[in-house]
């Protein structure tokens, strides 16, 4: 590999990542990585990425404003799985090419799934803030075992999830753009209208991209539309749901409890709904195992290289 190609990282957990730094080197000796931590946006971002010839981006925004002070970036490539922070028409109208890879972290979010609807299930962090106010009272919670689970995006975090939750006995319901009817079949996974889903669910997980069809699809039309005992988590994007609304529910009881671990805005700014007992909140850690870490570092390290077929071709063999 030629010596001359300089590679930007700009993602900080990539950086500190011994392993994966050592395995980039390896491949491109003239790397530089963003070991000051900083958080590069706007003008710092463009300042940082300057000259070299490839990137691997993370959760920078990268848009036309950035790309058109890059005549020297030929090649972006994804660490972590979602592309609502890239600019895909910019990205063709400057003649970049983008590495990506779908699904590398499945299994780091549909277990987070599962724990998140344990915990809501069986009121673990209210428990635990009544033990730590001084609160010794038992909660009465629910079995996850034998409720209907309703997965909205069945793309492969979602069909992981399917599979995680056959020894519980689940009934799953589904809702996709997509025709995945022989995976549906063989996992016997019942297809339903969104609306349907809400409504008969006893738990609804969201895992679909945020573009502009799904932004605020869950607003307070549709929250309304599950039942008072349910309980709904969001580990795909913020800005999927209409967290006023969702406060709103919470607060009434007209909804058991959720689970976040992304925000519209992050970090969060609603301390109200943050300190709801029926809430939890954690920092976008969906994909913040270290198996997960060294999956997406080394599909963003293969990007570099691997990236003439095209995103939308990508997405839809997803």
């Amino acid at each position: 590999m030629s010596r001359e190609i300089r590679v930007a990282v700009c993602s900080r957990s990539f950086s500190a990542n011994p392993v994966l730094r050592a395995e980039l080197l390896a491949r491109y000796p003239n790397v530089t990585f963003n070991d000051a931590g900083l958080q590069l946006r706007g003008d710092s971002l463009v300042e940082f990425l300057k000259g070299h010839d490839k990137a691997i981006t993370a959760l920078e925004v990268v848009d036309d404003s950035v790309l058109a002070r890059l005549p020297d970036l030929k090649v972006l490539s994804k660490y972590g799985v979602g592309l609502d922070m890239i600019d895909m028409a910019a990205m063709r109208a400057h003649g970049k090419r983008l590495g990506w890879m779908g699904g590398v972290n499945r299994r780091s979010v549909s277990e987070l799934v599962i724990s998140f609807a344990i915990a809501m299930l069986r009121h673990v962090p209210a428990a635990n803030r009544e033990v730590l106010a001084g609160t010794w009272r038992q909660h009465v919670g629910g079995h996850l075992s034998g409720r209907t689970v309703g997965i909205i995006g069945c793309g492969n975090v979602g069909k992981d999830l399917v599979q995680l939750l056959k020894p519980f006995g689940t009934p799953v319901l589904a809702n996709d753009i997509r025709d995945y009817r022989e995976f549906y079949e063989a996992h016997a996974v019942k297809p339903v209208a969104l609306e349907e889903l809400l409504a008969q669910s006893d738990l609804v997980t969201l895992h679909v991209p945020l573009d502009q069809s799904t932004r605020g699809m869950l607003d307070e039309r549709r929250l309304s539309l599950m039942k008072p005992s349910a309980v709904l988590i969001n580990l795909a994007r913020g800005g999927l749901v209409d967290e006023l609304a969702l406060k709103r529910m919470l607060q009434e009881k007209r909804l058991a409890a959720a689970a976040f671990d992304v925000f519209a805005v992050e970090p969060p700014l609603d301390t109200e709904l943050l300190s709801l007992p029926n809430f939890l909140a954690t920092p976008h850690i969906g994909g913040s195992a270290h198996e997960a870490i060294l999956a997406m570092g080394r599909a963003a390290i293969a990007g570099l290289d691997d990236n003439s077929i095209p995103v939308e071709e990508q997405l839809g063999q997803e």
